[in-house]
């Protein structure tokens, strides 16, 4: 086995430095490469460390079957939001698992310094980004199921000084889809942190991107009250009572959570997951976007669950069984976010009733989508005096053209929101806005006029087409036969400085 005693150490050509953390279940050196041993090996370009677990005779088997599980799905993790991996040793010979060393403060260091219950924009923002997160693991067709404080990391991605970008952490516990999930198989019990782990996960679930959500809410809960929802159970009969408990809501505890907030909390700890947010990016758009959230008695309540309603879901809850879900990524294609891009002006009938007609047909074939209307405004036009408005009736004005147009839709509240974004760049704007919000489908009108111009310059719908992070669904104008007679397609002004409109549609 490794002998980690000096600094002079080396290991498959990693020179060993100091020890950076020392857990129950492993410890963590900076590494860099040895210059002699490494072999000619290019440099990472980023800071090291070196993960390995405990072996000490009164440490259980699950710290070996952790760390094999981590060695075999971090190297199947890419983007951001995880460490890079490096390389690995031989289980039998040298386990250890070396990895980019991220900087930066975890979510426990950060709940540690205070200030944060009163600051419930700075919490939203921390949710999202760990949402954001988790959201690309479950692309990736993998769970956490581990998520606590101390395994979600946050980095400054420019100067500021802002903490911004979430790094999950630690994934001994994890779930792949495509993987043996040795966990489940060696342990056959259920496997997590008590304090964050999910209902599901007490009776023996594991793969359920919902688990995931579940641990979000918890650490939301802590960052508003300072307190866990659950308490730290350390018995299976305390595990269980979230099968059925709600907790103190937190506004009971915090006067100054927000209602939207407690909305999205308790929405996060609901013991049934098909109750819960469908997906960890329909929690990140919530907490993106407060203002568009429904507030029921959910979000209003102070007072705590009675005894007897407990009780009825303790009867229900003795003989609950939950059924394994979906690969994470089918579930997530189940649940998208569809955004339709609405034109600010300029647009008539036809236009207006095939993207309606284009976001009927897509809501259809995705009963648990949730649609963003979306609309872009110059800020030219914001700034014009001369309308005589305030931005703020401005915004007003266009959002409501936005719930005029989707009124036929007759979704609920929970399904859809409206935004009216500034910009005077269209198609950046439309797309950075698809890509902060994990969006699944683009609906937009596509291009009919300006045509032969379109030779030469690229149309808003084909730039964004080009750069989507996700499909994007042109829709061709049309109307239906009985209103074709008294259809008269509006004559373009060659005149408008809006050349962007004219090129749009």
């Amino acid at each position: 086995m490794i002998n980690i005693g000096t600094i002079s150490n080396t290991v498959d050509g990693f020179k060993v430095l100091d020890c950076v953390h020392s857990g129950a279940m492993a410890r963590i050196y900076r590494v860099e490469y040895d210059q002699q041993l490494s072999h000619g090996k290019p440099d990472p370009g980023f800071p090291m460390v070196m993960k390995i677990p405990r072996m000490r005779h009164e440490d259980g088997a699950e710290n070996l079957i952790s760390f094999e599980i981590e060695q075999q799905i971090l190297p199947s993790l890419s983007g951001p939001y995880v460490p890079k991996f490096v390389a690995a040793g031989d289980l039998d010979q040298l386990p250890y698992l070396v990895m980019e060393y991220v900087v930066g403060s975890t979510l426990e260091e950060l709940m540690e310094s205070g200030g944060l219950q009163d600051d419930p924009g700075k919490i939203a923002a921390l949710g999202a980004a760990m949402a954001k997160a988790v959201h690309s693991l479950h692309q990736q067709n993998v769970c956490h199921l581990d998520l606590k404080p101390a395994n979600v990391l946050f980095r400054k991605v420019d100067d500021q000084t802002r903490l911004d970008q979430a790094v999950v952490l630690d994934f001994g516990l994890s779930c792949h889809a495509h993987y043996p999930d040795l966990m489940a198989e060696e342990m056959r019990k259920a496997v997590g942190s008590p304090a964050w782990i999910s209902p599901e996960q007490i009776v023996g679930v594991r793969g359920d991107p919902r688990s995931d959500v579940f641990s979000i809410g918890v650490m939301l809960y802590q960052l508003c009250t300072g307190r866990l929802p659950f308490g730290a159970p350390s018995t299976q009969g305390g595990l269980r009572q979230r099968l059925w408990m709600d907790p103190i809501p937190p506004r009971r505890r915090n006067p100054q959570t927000p209602e939207w907030m407690q909305e999205i909390i308790l929405k996060c700890l609901e013991p049934v997951a098909d109750r819960r947010y469908p997906s960890a990016a329909h929690l990140a758009f919530d907490l993106s976007n407060p203002d568009q959230i429904p507030i029921t008695e959910r979000g209003q309540q102070t007072h705590t669950t009675p005894f007897w309603t407990h009780f009825k879901r303790w009867l229900h809850a003795a003989g609950m069984h939950y059924q394994p879900s979906p690969l994470p990524q089918q579930q997530i294609q189940a649940a998208p976010i569809v955004m339709v891009a609405i034109p600010a002006h300029g647009a008539d009938d036809a236009t207006l009733y095939s993207l309606r007609e284009g976001v009927q047909r897509s809501l259809g074939i995705r009963p648990g989508a949730r649609l963003a209307v979306v609309t872009v405004v110059g800020s030219s036009l914001i700034g014009n005096t001369h309308a005589g408005k305030t931005e703020a009736n401005f915004h007003r004005q266009h959002l409501s053209q936005l719930r005029q147009w989707a009124a036929p839709l007759s979704l609920g509240p929970n399904q859809i929101s409206f935004h009216v974004l500034e910009s005077n760049d269209i198609a950046r704007a439309l797309l950075t806005y698809a890509t902060g919000n994990h969006v699944s489908l683009i609906v937009m009108g596509a291009a009919t006029r300006g045509l032969q111009m379109q030779k030469l310059v690229a149309t808003i719908p084909i730039k964004v087409a080009m750069y989507a992070p996700c499909s994007v669904m042109l829709v061709k104008q049309q109307l239906p036969f009985e209103h074709l007679a008294d259809y008269e397609p509006p004559k373009p002004n060659l005149d408008d400085t809006d050349m962007d409109v004219f090129k749009y549609w």
